[in-house]
């Protein structure tokens, strides 16, 4: 199996249209030819806390995500081997004993908030995106997500966005924004950004033939 000709990373903060992002991308360079890792399902077990306990877990910093893991399985796929990608489950804060087996393609595609924050994971980066969103538009998405895809209330997004995105948003997301190339405002309505990327992917792939 060939190895990948290149790692594209895209950062930003919750809310951002990060996925937006990765979508067309995937969607423009065709689904065969890229492998998408996002970095949630790396968040870690917490099935040894109880529920209340789990709920106000601080799933925004840095080590909230098993980075070993993840940069172990980043290493499989870049060495043109599968790896087993873990599947969470949100609404109850645990890691199921499922996987999903993920094939190695010529593009590694790794989408989170965390990932230009973290510099382990950051090193194994060919090209680092980061989707620079305004914070009140970030809230709107985040709270439509979490309402209807991870069976939370209202209340406790409000809550957990003041306790712990926000604050961890200034502290690690947005800092982390320094490290990356490239930077799009406005996410997948981007054309132009999104134009470059696309770009510079298809001129890498086409020389590696």
């Amino acid at each position: 199996m060939r190895t990948p000709d290149l790692v594209i990373g895209v950062a930003g903060g919750s809310g951002s249209g990060k996925t937006t992002v990765a979508d067309e991308i995937v969607r423009r360079v065709g689904p065969g030819r890229i492998v998408s890792v996002h970095q949630d399902r790396y968040y870690r077990d917490l099935s040894n806390l109880d529920p209340d306990r789990r709920t106000r877990h601080n799933f925004d910093h840095p080590n909230a995500i098993e980075e070993e893991l993840l940069v172990k399985h980043l290493g499989l796929l870049i060495s043109g081997r599968s790896a087993p990608l873990p599947i969470y489950d949100f609404a109850n804060h645990i890691r199921t004993n499922e996987v999903e087996v993920a094939e190695p393609r010529p593009v590694v595609l790794l989408e989170g908030i965390l990932i230009l924050a973290v510099a382990a994971v950051r090193e194994l980066i060919d090209v680092k995106l980061f989707v620079d969103t305004d914070p009140d538009i970030r809230f709107i998405r985040r709270l439509g997500r979490d309402l209807a895809e991870r069976g939370r209330s209202v209340q406790s997004v409000i809550d957990q966005w003041s306790e712990t995105v926000r604050p961890m948003h200034l502290e690690f997301v947005e800092p982390s924004k320094r490290y990356a190339d490239l930077i799009i405002p406005e996410g997948g309505f981007n054309t132009v950004a999104l134009d470059l990327v696309i770009s510079r992917i298809e001129k890498v792939l086409e020389g590696s033939k």
